[in-house]
């Protein structure tokens, strides 16, 4: 971890005589919340406590979150929910909304988990650098980054596995709300140092598409990641090394485990793997550098010299959209 944060003073949890995380949960859009409470069921050193919710959820669907998980209550505003717990999780699937959710725990002291995709354009970005100079705690985001088959592989000694040389990815569903799971995982396997994205064409059929990047790092070493719209594909990592090839597919059921756990060993003063800010970033970066050239015909565009004016990823539109098809949960 870059950054350092005291553990919290441990408070009981409802119903429980237990000392445990108290998690406040920020707009329970997506599947998320439900899965990384039932981990926490699971593993007993964590639990929501609070929610707060103004997305697209209706009351109901929040009523049926807090009975499901024994929550304390819900909060009639951020700062209210910030105050009452360790750690904020900000689930909302509006990334351009994330930071604004984010803010109230951040000014009362308190670390901040922000779901993927982290932020969706370059400004953000920016704004998560500055929060982080100044002290803010801002965790995430894509469990992908975290799954036990990444921290196997990166766990075998490099004289048995071989230097790593190129990642190959897949991810499906969407370009970057899913894309992002797979550019995190790639840079959970070589770190950061990607210098520039080229966009490489896209493959098509039935109505549904399949298209392909190739990342350059400075070092010398590379990536491909393929992203497919339409259709969930499973996280599937191709990593070639100095003595041989290694091939993964990622177990979708182990995921939130895997992240959850990196989480609360943090929260609990404990060794973790959890990645710093810089990381993170970089790996919306490369999504943006990947959407900037495919805007360029293809032309490889440099991390560093992303600006405004190229193309972001709009993330009140996906809300929108992805509130009109989402079925309900609780």
């Amino acid at each position: 971890m870059q950054t350092k944060q005291q553990p919290p003073v441990r408070r009981p949890v409802k119903g429980s005589a237990e000392f445990m995380i108290r998690i406040g949960a920020v707009n329970i859009d997506t599947s998320h919340p439900l899965g990384f409470g039932e981990v926490m069921e699971k593993d007993d050193r964590a639990r929501y406590v609070g929610v707060y919710n103004d997305s697209f959820r209706p009351d109901s669907e929040v009523e049926g979150f807090i009975r499901r998980f024994g929550l304390e209550k819900r909060c009639n505003t951020l700062e209210e929910l910030a105050a009452m717990c360790d750690i904020g999780f900000i689930h909302g699937c509006d990334w351009d909304d994330h930071l604004r959710c984010a803010m109230p725990f951040i000014e009362q002291g308190k670390p901040v988990f922000i779901d993927k995709p982290l932020v969706g354009n370059l400004a953000d970005c920016r704004r998560v650098e500055q929060l982080v100079k100044d002290g803010a705690v801002i965790l995430g985001a894509s469990s992908a980054r975290y799954a036990y088959e990444v921290q196997q592989f990166l766990a075998l000694p490099e004289e048995e596995r071989g230097e790593v040389v190129n990642v190959f990815g897949t991810a499906g569903v969407d370009e970057f709300n899913y894309g992002v799971h797979i550019a995190e995982a790639i840079g959970g396997i070589l770190g950061q140092g990607a210098q520039s994205v080229r966009y490489m064409g896209r493959g098509e059929a039935g109505g549904k598409y399949s298209e392909s990047y190739f990342v350059q790092y400075e070092n010398g070493k590379s990536a491909v990641f393929n992203t497919f719209t339409g259709t969930w594909q499973p996280f599937v990592l191709t990593i070639m090394t100095t003595k041989t090839t290694h091939h993964f597919r990622m177990d979708s059921n182990r995921l939130y485990e895997a992240l959850m756990c990196e989480i609360c060993n943090y929260m609990e003063g404990k060794p973790n793997l959890l990645a710093g800010p810089d990381a993170l970033l970089e790996s919306v970066k490369v999504m943006l550098a990947a959407t900037a050239s495919r805007a360029q015909g293809g032309a490889p565009v440099a991390l560093d010299a992303l600006t405004d004016a190229m193309p972001a990823y709009d993330g009140r539109a996906f809300c929108r959209s992805y509130g009109a098809a989402a079925g309900r949960l609780y």
